[in-house]
């Protein structure tokens, strides 16, 4: 870094820095002068070779640097296409011209598909030669430009000494410092510049406080900085030395738009949460916003979820910035891009209609509506497709990006999902409401004349002097239909959702659902229950109720014989315990919150039983309806929870709820 190195100039090292570099291949004495006499003489600066053969034109390409080649079509020893394919071996972005009257369309042809970058005929002559100066300008100034673009791509360097002058730059650092300087980096030469002087506006930015930073600390620093003036993000490196500082820097603006463009994703994304997942917004709320939120990704003008009726398209929900389309609007389907993605049942995806499909530029959508480009994802709902969700554009565009496309098709798969659920709702409401119409008739037209039986039964028991136990056995009909009418309004009414989900004592919760089981030959033990239970304090309720209810009714000596040693049997003919032994029931809170159980020293359940125990109607016994622990199966999963079986410590059964919080 001591010593000094030159900067290498564009075209060589001939002195012909800042002039435009002609190669003009061409025997014709009469073009050569006219073509001459333009450029040199022309304000620009030119400087001018001739070649009359294709071969010596090749040989002069290898030996110096040319900024452009202008050749004839008809030469000696071969023709213009061939030298131009001959120069595109060598580079392929040389600036190539054939200047000709010998050309026709073929020829022309053929040129552009070998590369030529510009086709002119000299006729008449005295004009086209100033043309000609004016297209190899142009060309040439946009190869230095490209050069210019491909160069920023790459890593640059720079070294400046304790007094702050260029001691060396690299052809990629001195043409980035010579745009910054605002001057021809052709004609800059670095060496021995301050460079606050030479580039004033890097001073009151990150480049120099960093720069001067390491240079007065001694030690090296890594940033990275947007500079305004090239509109240009740099990474950059520099490492101080007593005599000095070096410094790496590349260009990172890609790299910064793509993060961008992904922290552009994740607002849209989050945004969309935030909308889907709002309890205040219905269904149709929701739709406009993911419209909105689609437009402004997309830049369309219009948005819609559409319906599909028959042979017409129904705009159900519209967010349209031209005010042409509302809700309710309908158009024939076939009139419509729409009508294709539903055909098709996939994404349709036309950045430029009349380019992409051209048959669909024959609709009226197109030639009517003005919609010149269409991004749309059908809708399914059980499998049918429903309508589409749909952008559309009166300007074409060059494309739809990838992340557009899977947006949209993200947002239509959510549209679907919600018109599925919301229609198994409401045909779970439907059954529902069927389901309590029916369990009201039960009620009314079973209770009524049942309730007439108990009381006849009650005077003929007053009156009949026979043998009892017919009248027991009446007796325990009546209230098996009485239990199962109880059993069947629970299960149709109970419905699967908390209604009203509360902090309460479980204590309070357990001490009522005792006193209503029949247990007086039983004992309840507490574990830990003068904690808070969160959830529908009733049916809590009778969810302990039932597991009372089904640890008492088969804990008993009677229901432990050999005979009988499965779920809801073995209790005695009356229906109670009989038997001198009975059951402890146990009520504890599990581990971690995370719930509580209920368990009995009673004979248990068979392993190979506890996976239908909860299924509705599902017993062995005579006297059991089979509906009580399914009632409990559902009042568990509408608090959202779970409820294991197993065999407790004692050798009974255990009931394991897990999910509902106690604290």
């Amino acid at each position: 870094m001591d010593t000094p190195v030159a900067t290498p100039n564009r075209h060589g090292a001939d002195g012909t820095a800042g002039r435009v570099r002609v190669l003009y291949v061409d025997e014709d004495c009469d073009d050569i002068t006219a073509v001459t006499e333009t450029l040199t003489g022309s304000t620009d600066e030119f400087t001018v070779t001739v070649c009359e053969t294709a071969d010596d034109a090749l040989k002069a390409i290898e030996n110096a640097s040319y900024d452009c080649v202008v050749s004839e079509y008809r030469l000696p020893d071969r023709d213009g296409i061939e030298l131009l394919r001959a120069v595109r071996d060598q580079s392929f972005d040389l600036p190539f011209l054939l200047f000709t009257d010998d050309g026709d369309e073929s020829v022309a042809s053929n040129a552009i598909s070998a590369g030529v970058t510009d086709y002119m005929t000299k006729t008449p002559l005295s004009e086209q030669t100033e043309l000609l100066r004016q297209r190899i300008t142009s060309a040439v100034a946009r190869y230095q430009e490209e050069a210019d673009i491909l160069d920023r791509m790459t890593d640059a360097f720079f070294a400046v000494d304790e007094n702050w002058e260029f001691t060396y730059a690299n052809e990629r650092g001195r043409r980035v410092i010579s745009r910054a300087m605002a001057v021809d980096r052709d004609t800059t030469d670095l060496l021995g510049q301050n460079i606050w002087e030479a580039v004033p506006s890097i001073e009151g930015t990150e480049f120099s406080k960093q720069y001067r930073q390491a240079m007065t600390q001694q030690e090296p620093a890594s940033f990275e900085a947007y500079f305004e003036p090239l509109q240009t993000w740099f990474e950059v490196s520099v490492y101080p030395s007593p005599t000095g500082i070096s410094v790496y820097f590349r260009d990172i603006t890609e790299r910064h738009k793509h993060e961008e463009e992904i922290r552009g994703r994740e607002r849209t994304l989050r945004e969309i949460y935030r909308v889907i997942s709002r309890k205040d917004l219905d269904f149709e709320d929701k739709v406009e916003r993911l419209l909105e939120i689609g437009q402004h990704v997309l830049g369309t003008e219009t948005a819609a979820l559409s319906r599909i009726d028959g042979d017409r398209y129904v705009f159900e929900i519209v967010s349209d910035r031209t005010g042409t389309t509302e809700a309710g609007d309908a158009v024939p389907l076939d009139a419509t891009n729409c009508e294709r993605a539903v055909v098709e049942e996939q994404t349709l995806v036309l950045a430029d209609i009349a380019e992409d499909r051209p048959e669909l530029a024959e609709r009226a959508g197109y030639t009517e509506m003005g919609v010149s480009c269409y991004l749309g994802t059908p809708v399914v709902v059980d499998g049918s497709v429903y309508g589409t969700f749909c952008f559309y554009g009166t300007e074409p565009r060059a494309s739809f990006s990838e992340w557009e496309v899977t947006l949209v098709e993200l947002m239509g798969n959510w549209v679907s999902y919600e018109q599925e659920r919301e229609r198994r709702e409401q045909e779970l409401t439907r059954e529902r409401n069927r389901l309590e119409e029916f369990a009201s008739v039960v009620s009314h037209d079973l209770r009524n004349p049942l309730n007439v039986a108990f009381g006849r039964l009650t005077l003929v028991n007053e009156e009949y002097d026979g043998d009892p136990e017919h009248v027991e056995a009446l007796q325990r009909s009546l209230e098996r239909m009485d239990e199962l009418i109880d059993d069947v309004l629970a299960l149709a009414r109970g419905g699967h959702k908390v209604i009203d989900a509360t902090e309460a004592s479980l204590d309070d919760i357990i001490t009522a659902a005792w006193d209503t089981v029949e247990s007086s030959d039983a004992t309840l033990e507490r574990v830990d229950t003068d904690v808070r239970i969160t959830g529908d304090q009733t049916r809590l309720q009778q969810l302990f109720e039932n597991l009372f209810r089904n640890s008492v009714e088969h804990g008993s000596t009677s229901s432990r014989t050999p005979s009988d040693d499965s779920l809801e049997h073995g209790s005695s003919p009356t229906g109670v315990d009989d038997s001198d032994e009975s059951v402890t029931v146990s009520v504890g809170t599990l581990s971690d919150e995370r719930g509580f159980y209920v368990a009995d020293d009673g004979p248990g359940i068979p392993e190979d039983e506890r996976d239908v125990v909860f299924e509705r109607g599902y017993t062995t016994s005579d006297d059991g309806t089979g509906f009580g622990l399914a009632i409990v199966s559902e009042i568990v999963d509408a608090h959202g929870a779970r409820i294991t079986i197993s065999e407790s410590e004692d050798g009974g059964t255990r009931f394991d709820v897990t999910g509902i919080q106690v604290e």
